[in-house]
């Protein structure tokens, strides 16, 4: 027990956070509602290391490697195993909301208030380019800081690649910001409180009201997702062995995402727990940067239930022809979205307008609400399911028995 406590003790200081947090936002929400700050700290302090830490990781990655064919491998099979993964995980939100409906009877629904939007080619432009080099630091540009650190790796790669003084020195700020990184998660457990004392208090009538059986539906299927196609995932990408490694590792990640509510702020952690685990230094940090933004498994279950949701109150039926329409636009609306907490509300608009352009003005703040009130559980997926998909993407880079090789 002793040595349990001893190899455990922060993340049990972590889930004493949340579950304190919730029982003060519960007991006394007059009073946890002005604890939001202590969380915002804890987030914003990670923000201003985990940007930088984003663009250096990924840059020096690619920039270090001494075959330039290994880096467009690692890409395209990371990017088509996120989309096979979110792809999955959407359509199984798909059967379970059929199977229970999420909506009985009728629902009252009041007019609600949304502001300009973009459209679809402003917003392309938006998620993968900045017009100035100074707005790609920052948590909001998140994929375009990706594209821009991608393309930097790669021009280092053709001035010498390892060989450069610039590989070698983003490489050493890389580990230096790792151990920034470490110093400021001592700060974690204080935050967590602070973040779920806050939202218990403010959304704690809709916890037990009508979102109920929706709520409940999702959390159930976001931890039947992560212990049922979690070990899967990693015994197809590391063999035999491999699921049980992976969950030694995974409740430190899903701890952090679970009380952060933000994947890039999981970042160092997945890093750290994918080194433990064997993988390799070039795949850990191409793949776990990329998937802060772009492995949304998540933010697709979330996106089909909430569509499922505004289906039922407006009395339609969420048939198959509009299941994979729903499933398409929740693997693609997804990507960029859940970087920061609460995603912006940007996957609620895009969803909302494609699906309900008639009501967007009352389908829009239900989805905000949703989207507010999944999002401890749609981030522990997005997030820990970065460091099993490095898993997968070992096997494609570094061949079906790398672990093996590895724990030798």
């Amino acid at each position: 027990m002793k040595t349990f406590l001893r190899s455990n003790r922060f993340i049990l200081l972590m889930l004493s956070g949340i579950v304190l947090g919730c029982i003060v936002g519960a007991l006394r929400p007059d009073f946890a509602g002005n604890l939001a700050f202590l969380g915002t700290l804890f987030v914003n302090m990670m923000f201003c290391v985990v940007v930088p830490m984003v663009f250096f990781s990924i840059s020096s990655a690619i920039a270090n490697m001494k075959n330039v064919k290994r880096a467009g491998k690692l890409m395209g099979s990371t990017i088509v195993t996120f989309l096979s993964t979110a792809a999955i995980a959407g359509v199984l939100m798909y059967i379970v909301c059929r199977i229970f409906p999420l909506v009985s009877g009728q629902y009252t629904v009041t007019e609600g208030e949304i502001g300009e939007t973009l459209g679809v080619t402003d917003m392309i432009v938006n998620f993968f380019t900045k017009p100035d080099f100074t707005e790609l630091f920052s948590r909001r540009a998140i994929l375009p800081l990706i594209v821009a650190a991608v393309l930097f790796g790669f021009g280092v790669q053709m001035a010498g690649g390892p060989e450069t003084k610039t590989a070698k020195l983003m490489d050493d700020i890389t580990n230096c910001i790792m151990k920034t990184v470490k110093i400021i998660t001592y700060y974690a457990p204080i935050g967590f409180f602070g973040f779920f004392a806050s939202l218990v208090a403010v959304y704690g009538p809709e916890l037990i009201g009508d979102y109920s059986r929706t709520l409940i539906v999702y959390y159930v299927m976001s931890f039947a997702y992560m212990f049922t196609f979690f070990p899967i995932y990693a015994r197809f990408g590391g063999g035999r062995g491999a699921a049980k490694l992976m969950f030694s590792k995974l409740f430190r990640p899903a701890a952090m995402s679970f009380g952060s509510c933000s994947s890039v702020a999981t970042i160092p952690t997945n890093i750290e727990v994918s080194q433990e685990s064997g993988i390799s230094k070039d795949v850990s940090d191409i793949v776990l940067p990329l998937g802060a933004t772009m492995h949304m498994d998540g933010s697709a279950m979330s996106a089909i239930i909430k569509v499922a949701f505004l289906f039922g109150i407006f009395g339609q039926d969420f048939d198959t022809g509009r299941a994979i329409l729903a499933i398409i636009v929740a693997v693609f609306s997804s990507v960029a979205m859940s970087g920061i907490p609460g995603g912006g509300g940007t996957g609620e608009l895009v969803i909302c307008t494609i699906f309900f352009p008639d009501q967007l003005a009352i389908a829009y703040p239900i989805a905000i609400a949703l989207g507010n009130l999944v999002d401890p559980p749609a981030t522990m997926v997005n997030a820990a399911g970065d460091y099993v998909v490095s898993f997968i993407v070992s096997r494609f880079v570094d061949g079906k028995d790398w672990l093996q090789k590895r724990l030798k």
